[in-house]
């Protein structure tokens, strides 16, 4: 039972894990979305660019129906024809067209930022297994997908009826109007059912949105064994780091006790704190060889014992050390005077033995 509840994925995904997702392609589109900016985008374009487009590309086609007869057939000179086609097309349809594009850029990144990945590209053998296939055709996914088409044709049927019916009899009449006049009908009409419609699709859109989020975020969500596999991946093993921890203070205290009988003097409190100090001539101050709390500074009292390193009691001096200086490391200057003195009484002391006769 345990188990199972390890392996069932109830966890929200990592921001590791959405990263991933992110960078291998895997985000949260919903294709609604996208054809709303675009059809949003066609409109905006027919409703401001509809009169510049027509009088941009009436002079080369009129040109080319009045001069049919001078067209040259080589090869040369339809290559010019073409070129000067491009030119004119491209110099009245691409501010239109740069408008689209931005509108399916938008339609992107509104949803999630931009994504540079070539695995959806990458041919996968599994989605030719017919399990895999009817499980598209039958999933969660394919029921919503059939749900919002047959909602979009019985709205879009309905906002087109509420639409042209009321312009039915304008439609009619049409036949019989001068044919300039029916652009402009038509142009009105159209941009009146695209707005319905965009309203309509803006509904559908938002709530698709939501669906396809809900179902990618269930998809990445994580079991409990998951999340600890992951935080091992990123942080660590705790015991290997706890291993590594312990392997290091026990390769410190070795190396401490080694550089014990190198010191010049062991500065204590007798119940907690041990510092060892070395100072040689030539040295700018004395510097902490060893230091420790309790059971380690017990040890390197002994050590010393057994070296014959003068250890000197001074409580204050000993907590002051123990806190400020690492070893290695000189002492802090505020400390000279006080450290001067034990190290001077020690020498004296040496100096005594030695002078001492046998």
């Amino acid at each position: 039972m345990a188990e199972d509840s390890e392996n069932e994925k109830t966890h929200d995904p990592t921001q590791k894990k959405l990263d991933d997702a992110h960078q291998r392609g895997d985000v949260a589109k919903s294709q609604e979305v996208n054809t709303w900016f675009l059809l949003a985008g066609g409109t905006l374009v027919l409703s401001s660019f509809h009169g510049s487009i027509g009088a941009g590309m009436m002079p080369p086609m009129k040109n080319l129906l009045q001069n049919s007869w001078m067209i040259r057939t080589d090869g040369p000179g339809l290559i010019e024809l073409t070129k000067e086609l491009c030119v004119s097309l491209l110099s009245t349809l691409g501010m239109p067209f740069l408008f689209i594009i931005i509108a399916v850029l938008a339609g992107n990144l509104m949803q999630h930022r931009l994504v540079f990945s070539s695995e959806g590209l990458t041919p996968k053998f599994s989605k030719l297994s017919p399990m895999e296939g009817a499980k598209r055709l039958f999933g969660k996914q394919a029921i919503a997908n059939f749900l919002k088409g047959l909602f979009k044709l019985v709205v879009l049927g309905a906002v087109m009826c509420a639409v042209l019916w009321p312009e039915r009899f304008r439609l009619d009449a049409m036949v019989r109007i001068d044919p300039s006049a029916i652009v402009g009908i038509t142009m009105a009409l159209t941009l009146k059912l695209l707005g319905a419609v965009l309203a309509m699709l803006a509904f559908v859109a938002v709530a698709d949105f939501f669906f396809q989020y809900r179902t990618w975020f269930e998809k990445l969500k994580m079991s409990l064994q998951e999340v600890k596999e992951e935080f091992k991946q990123s942080e660590g093993d705790p015991h290997i780091k706890g291993k590594i921890k312990q392997l290091r203070q026990q390769s410190m205290k070795k190396r401490m006790m080694a550089a014990v009988p190198q010191a010049s003097v062991i500065i204590t409190n007798p119940t907690h704190y041990s510092v060892a100090l070395k100072y040689e001539r030539g040295m700018q101050a004395p510097i902490c060889v060893a230091k420790g709390m309790d059971a380690i500074a017990l040890k390197i009292r002994e050590v010393a014992g057994k070296h014959d390193i003068p250890i000197v009691e001074n409580v204050p001096l000993a907590r002051a050390l123990y806190a400020t200086v690492e070893i290695d490391e000189e002492i802090p200057n505020e400390h000279y005077q006080a450290v001067a003195e034990v190290i001077g009484y020690v020498m004296s002391l040496k100096r005594g033995f030695s002078g001492r006769p046998n």
